[in-house]
């Protein structure tokens, strides 16, 4: 018996596994596109040694060459019972040098909603966390109290801990802030936010680590938004007592990365957050990206010579791995925020894997410069990673590389003659685009982590173009206290004056949608005159009048009358229209909802072409937002 014919339609099985191999290809790509998107930092702030309490200042400290490390204050303890330069006992150390912050026992608790009694117990580096968390958010535009509920996370390097060691009596409630563990936590809960809240310590690697692992979290979109950072402090002489016996302190307070005559390291203290967020979201919501963090690895030395020596065969593996995570070839590297301790073998073996690494496919006109932001601030051990990653993306943003302090005869172990590779002495531009750099940074355990940087693509702005020169903004100040509200307008009036300032627009843009607004408040019309703003600010900040002040259980209603009697007039809300995205808007769906009722269109009776010929030019290009956040 013959078994009956069967008819397939072969171009129809063909066409429908082309579909489906279509549509796997889709998904496939969506999850390559996710494990691989670029993230965006969109904020920054900053403590950092010499008085360095901003981006801006801490650019013009590297920029000019500047040196930060001061004898030992005598508010931590008293550097001439514990220095002996010739280390003739086990209980003394050969540095009377640091790197420090002042006045860090101040703190304004009311404003964390934190009690004065409480904020005793507080370890200074979680009080310094909340501060610069707060002045990062600010900086990227982004009122802080806004994220209660939101997926942010939160990702903190710490590793010292001398605020416990130096408690004679522990308060019973002061476990919270103590313990290393609730660095993230405390800002997790202030902020009220939801993402992982992650604290880290692999000693000197730590905060670049926690870049790499907050990264991973948007990605993976546990985060929609990242704050990552570090922070140290130092109170007591024990760490600089058992850094100085093992050898690892300089002599003379310098950090002299890469010379002949580095013997060591100069410990540092501070605190760095940044604001990162997928590419794709900070485009979508009109953010500043100041860099992009295009790729990450973190590994280990494994059994080297010891456990705290270099492993110069793992330090390869991390930079190769976080340069194919990144998709970036090694020769398009244009310079290295070394880790550069300033120890002889340390800088040989850093530079050997550097080298061994960028130096392949690399012609000898494609220079890479090589520096250590340790040699201006010393070593900020945790927060170290963080404040080399804030110099970079500031390299980036201005296309420079700055001068490498106290580096006169490179180390003898090193040799970087007839190649493209460099340690400037000098300011040096980056002209080549698109500028890509790496940032390295280990741990004295093991633990490697390196990242790659591509500097944003450089934007003038929508705010300047969208908003007439002529046209008034409201710049809004507000605070909690009438003295704190004089404090921020002398601080508006200081920024404005001594650093590039954004238009006008744009900064009264952020002040009322990227602010908290607090009770005590002053608003100031500004016409886009820079020095007038600069002089009401001024004026404000050292008059004696009284301040606005909202009472909360008593919000003023406010409502907008728009009177139909005949008022109206051809070009009426011209400027209006052409300046605020909001308000056009609403005419555009006006018009489009009245076209049917009306025999001529909405818009073309209040505005004739005489009067949109008039305007020509004055209108921003594009649709959305138009005035964008603000680093400021």
């Amino acid at each position: 018996m013959s078994r009956p014919s069967e008819t397939r339609d072969y171009g129809q099985l063909m066409q429908n596994a082309l579909l489906e191999l279509s549509a796997l290809q889709a998904k496939l790509n969506t999850l390559e596109h996710a494990a691989t998107e670029p993230i965006a930092v969109i904020g920054i702030g900053c403590r950092f040694p010499g008085g360095v309490n901003s981006p801006e200042e801490l650019w013009l400290l590297c920029k000019n060459g500047g040196d930060a490390i001061a004898e030992v204050p005598s508010d931590r303890w008293d550097v001439d019972a514990y220095y002996d330069p010739d280390l003739s006992s086990y209980d003394k150390t050969n540095t009377r040098w640091g790197g420090f912050l002042a006045n860090i026992n101040q703190f304004d608790p009311g404003f964390f909603g934190i009690s004065t009694s409480e904020a005793a117990t507080i370890d200074p580096q979680q009080r310094l966390l909340l501060e610069v968390s707060w002045e990062a958010l600010e900086n990227a535009g982004y009122d802080p109290l806004q994220l209660a509920g939101s997926q942010t996370g939160v990702f903190v390097g710490i590793a010292t801990c001398d605020y416990y060691k130096a408690m004679t009596a522990i308060p019973t409630r002061a476990g919270t802030g103590i313990a290393n563990s609730m660095a993230a936590n405390r800002l997790s809960y202030f902020l009220d936010v939801r993402g992982p809240s992650v604290t880290i310590d692999t000693a000197c690697s730590s905060s670049l680590v926690a870049i790499h692992t907050a990264c991973q979290s948007l990605r993976h979109r546990e985060s929609n938004l990242a704050l990552v950072g570090g922070v140290n402090i130092m109170l007591l002489p024990e760490v600089n007592i058992t850094f100085s016996q093992a050898g690892m302190m300089s002599s003379d307070g310098r950090c002299k990365s890469f010379d002949a005559t580095a013997d060591g390291y100069v410990r540092g203290e501070g605190c760095g957050i940044v604001i990162l967020k997928r590419l794709s979201d900070a485009v979508k919501d009109g953010d500043r990206i100041l860099a992009l963090l295009r790729g990450t690895a973190v590994n280990h030395n494994g059994r080297s010579v010891g456990l705290t020596a270099p492993n110069g065969l793992a330090q390869q593996a991390v930079i190769r791995q976080a340069l194919t995570n990144a998709r970036v070839a090694p020769h398009e590297i244009d310079y290295v925020e070394a880790h550069g301790t300033g120890t002889p073998m340390g800088d040989a073996i850093e530079l050997q894997a550097i080298l061994g690494v960028l130096g392949q496919g690399r012609m000898l006109d494609r220079s890479c410069g090589l520096g250590s932001v340790k040699t201006n601030i010393g070593n900020l051990e945790a927060a170290g990673g963080i404040a080399a990653f804030i110099k970079t993306v500031l390299c980036l943003q201005h296309g420079e590389i700055p001068p490498h302090p106290h580096f006169k005869t490179i180390n003898p172990h090193i040799d970087i003659k007839s190649t493209p590779f460099l340690i400037p002495t000098i300011d040096r531009p980056i002209n080549i685009k698109p500028r890509f750099a790496g940032v390295n940074s280990f741990g004295f355990g093991g633990t490697n982590a390196h990242v790659v940087l591509e500097a944003a693509e450089e934007s003038g702005g929508a705010g300047g173009q969208g908003v007439a020169s002529h046209i008034k903004s409201l710049l809004t100040l507000s605070a909690k206290t009438e003295t704190a509200l004089r404090e921020l307008a002398s601080c508006y009036a200081d920024s404005l004056e001594n650093h590039a300032a954004p238009s006008i627009p744009d900064i009264c843009f952020t002040t009322n949608i990227g602010r908290s607004h607090f009770n005590h408040r002053h608003a100031i019309i500004s016409s886009g005159d820079l020095p007038d703003l600069i002089d009401q600010l001024r004026t404000f900040a050292t008059s004696k009048q009284t301040t606005g002040r909202l009472q909360p259980d008593n919000r003023p209603k406010i409502a907008f009358l728009f009177a139909g009697q005949g008022s109206q007039y051809v070009g009426m809300g011209w400027e209006l229209y052409n300046s605020q995205p909001i308000f056009r808007a609403a005419l555009d769906d006006c018009d489009r909802i009245l076209r049917s009722y009306l025999d001529r269109p909405l818009l073309e009776v209040l505005y004739p072409l005489g009067e949109r010929e008039k305007g020509k030019g004055k209108r921003g290009k594009g649709k959305g937002k138009e005035t964008q956040r603000l680093i400021f």
